[in-house]
């Protein structure tokens, strides 16, 4: 089903020109090409427009020359209404953080908690998961937080969920050497499917929990539905992954 956009939240969302970085790249299928089946990356590719030209011309491999300094970056996959990344940017200041997320009406929300708090060291990118190889360079990259993601829970779509191994071979090319993913998700089979993937493609697993309420792990930062999951109840379930493979 086609999400229902909310009128005028792009617009909004665009305004906030210090922050947002428009990554909503069109893309086409090439005639006589059908749509490839095999995978989440199918046969579509990007229209060079002006959106793509100013992220490969301006953001791309430049994001150090954004933030003016060379600190460690960080991104959060689908970001939501921000709660988890503006907490992270204000309590750690030496760190560059960037929030993906390519629903406007809730990312405009994460922005306001940014600009609010006046923080210096995120940046958001309206945009996708699969155009990260458009987004970075590799290595460019210190972590990747997924929080949440949808766990597309029929077998037919495995390939969508955010873990599946086609995705982490494309984070293991942005991350810099010994790189490192946290996970979080209340749902059990998510989180199952989560450890087989990364535990046969070459990554380390630590600090993995059950329920992260009741672990011993410090530091914990909640997201907006981490929040409600607990307010219910329900187990949280966390790892940590790092890439092992050499590049």
């Amino acid at each position: 089903m086609r999400r229902r956009k909310r009128r005028g939240a792009d617009e909004k969302l665009l305004s906030y020109e210090d922050y947002i970085i428009n990554g909503m790249i069109d893309q086409m299928v090439p005639e006589n090409v059908e749509q490839c089946e095999e995978g989440i990356f199918d046969n579509r590719i990007p229209v060079k427009n002006d959106v793509y030209n100013n992220i490969i011309d301006n953001y791309r491999g430049k994001w150090s020359q954004f933030f003016e300094n060379d600190n460690p970056i960080h991104i959060e996959l689908g970001t939501g209404r921000g709660k988890f990344i503006t907490t992270l940017a204000a309590e750690n200041p030496n760190i560059n953080y960037i929030a993906l997320e390519v629903k406007e009406e809730v990312l405009v929300r994460a922005v306001e908690k940014a600009d609010k708090q006046k923080l210096d060291n995120i940046a958001f990118i309206w945009g996708n998961v699969e155009f990260l190889e458009i987004y970075f360079n590799d290595s460019e990259l210190s972590r990747i937080y997924i929080n949440f993601c949808d766990p597309w829970p029929k077998k037919r779509c495995a390939k969508r969920r955010l873990t599946h191994r086609n995705f982490l071979e494309l984070y293991r090319k942005k991350l810099k050497d010994e790189g490192d993913i946290n996970f979080k998700t209340d749902n059990k089979g998510l989180f199952e499917f989560s450890l087989n993937e990364f535990s046969e493609n070459d990554w380390v697993l630590k600090n993995v929990t059950l329920d992260l309420v009741e672990s011993d792990f410090k530091g914990n930062v909640t997201t907006e539905y981490e929040e409600k999951f607990m307010n219910l109840g329900m187990p949280i379930y966390r790892l940590e992954a790092v890439d092992i493979r050499e590049k």
